[in-house]
């Protein structure tokens, strides 16, 4: 079993899911220590510098740079720790399963049904015949989002451990809580972290490469209703979830996520719950163009205004807020153009071509570009990330270490 291997199923085995419904604090699950601190002992183990899990579970280290590599800007990496939290995510049992082609069963769900996956629904599967591939035993999400670029990230240094003479400049290297969630490394030093640029490692197949993600908001609706008897209620009754569905229902159905792609924004309703009196809504609001997500705003609130003059003043009050914005708008400046050019000759070297891709949804660098530490993002190799039928193919978890290898000598010459 190779080092990269090793370590993410060990890392795959510690659940850290996040949780939207406990984000007042960081982190927002006790159990993100648990991977923060398995990642720490690691890098411990290895002879980083500076290794320090914070009060909010933040890993930070450093890597000193190769000889005559000194002088050279220090370059960044940073991974998420928690895995997502709208499937199954304790207890994880990665497995390796070796793919000969056709149907890749990955287990028997909780349900009790069959989990698989197969080139119908994984066209990239059609050339994999003959590979590993980790799954899970089919009754929770396997974690490569993003287990796997903290396990490339670790074996990097494990490498260059091995070899001093490989070239590399400084590393400064971060493992952050809740990216999940919104959250991510909103809380990273960055002045301490000390790096001038760098990348996250949070993308989906080999080759994949991304400096433009979706510009982010949320928004909550609380409806207020009034419950009385529903034998008199004629007259009298305002039942907040029947508010909360007109309200829905004004949004364009088209524009939703199962019928969008590429640069199709969209409104998502994570989750609702409620009875007569009280009901509330979550959303996400996405989109590329910021233009774009403001008009989905002001249609949220007209739709408010809507039921309420159906309904009476007051039936629904919406919060949005802003999450994110599109690292497009810091990486894709004339002076970080190495981010990409240095990313496609590293790609180039493992005899792979990057591909650019508009990301339908955001990284720790969406947030982590405005505040001053641009960095695009590079693949973690997984497939069907958030769910039961998540895989991540063995020779691409392996391929990306290779790459990480070639980058950071780029960044040493």
């Amino acid at each position: 079993m190779s080092d990269v291997l090793d370590r993410f199923i060990r890392y795959c085995e510690v659940p850290s899911q996040s949780d939207p419904l406990t984000a007042d604090k960081v982190p927002s699950t006790a159990c993100q220590f648990d991977i923060a601190n398995v990642i720490a002992e690691d890098l411990r183990e290895l002879g980083a510098l500076d290794v320090e899990v914070d009060e909010h579970a933040y890993v930070t280290a450093h890597w000193p740079a190769s000889a005559g590599a000194e002088d050279k800007p220090t370059l960044g990496f940073c991974c998420h720790i928690d895995t997502a939290w709208q499937s199954w995510g304790r207890p994880v049992h990665p497995e390796v399963k070796h793919y000969e082609g056709g149907k890749l069963v990955i287990g028997v769900g909780r349900d009790g049904r069959e989990v698989a996956v197969s080139p119908e629904t994984n066209p990239g599967l059609a050339n994999m015949a003959g590979y590993d591939i980790v799954t899970t035993d089919g009754t929770s999400l396997l974690g490569g989002d993003d287990k796997a670029g903290d396990a490339m990230v670790v074996s990097l240094l494990a490498r260059l451990k091995a070899d001093p003479s490989l070239p590399h400049p400084r590393l400064a290297l971060s493992f952050v809580p809740d990216e999940e969630i919104g959250h991510g490394a909103a809380l990273l030093d960055l002045e301490k972290f000390g790096a001038d640029f760098g990348y996250t490692i949070d993308g989906g197949p080999l080759g994949e490469f991304c400096c433009e993600t979706f510009n982010a908001a949320e928004a909550k609706v609380v409806a207020h209703g009034l419950s009385c008897h529903t034998g008199t209620a004629k007259g009298m009754m305002i039942n907040a979830s029947e508010a909360l569905m007109r309200f829905h229902q004004m949004l364009p159905a088209e524009q939703r996520p199962e019928f969008t792609e590429n640069y199709d924004g969209f409104f998502y309703l994570e989750r609702i719950n409620g009875n007569c009196e009280e009901a509330q809504a979550d959303y996400i609001i996405r989109d590329h163009d910021q233009a774009k997500v403001e008009a989905r705003k002001q249609m949220m609130q007209q739709a408010v205004e809507m039921v309420n003059l159906q309904m009476g003043e007051g039936t629904l009050e919406i919060e949005i807020r802003d999450q994110y914005h599109n690292l497009a708008d810091v990486v894709t400046r004339p002076e970080y153009a190495h981010l990409i050019d240095n990313a496609r000759a590293a790609y180039a070297s493992i005899g792979q071509e990057m591909t650019c891709i508009p990301m339908r949804g955001g990284t720790d660098g969406s947030q982590l570009s405005f505040r001053g530490f641009p960095c695009a993002n590079l693949s973690a190799c997984y497939y069907n990330a958030h769910g039961v039928r998540e895989f991540v193919p063995v020779p691409e978890l392996e391929s990306m270490v290779d790459m990480l290898q070639e980058l950071v000598s780029l960044y040493a010459k």
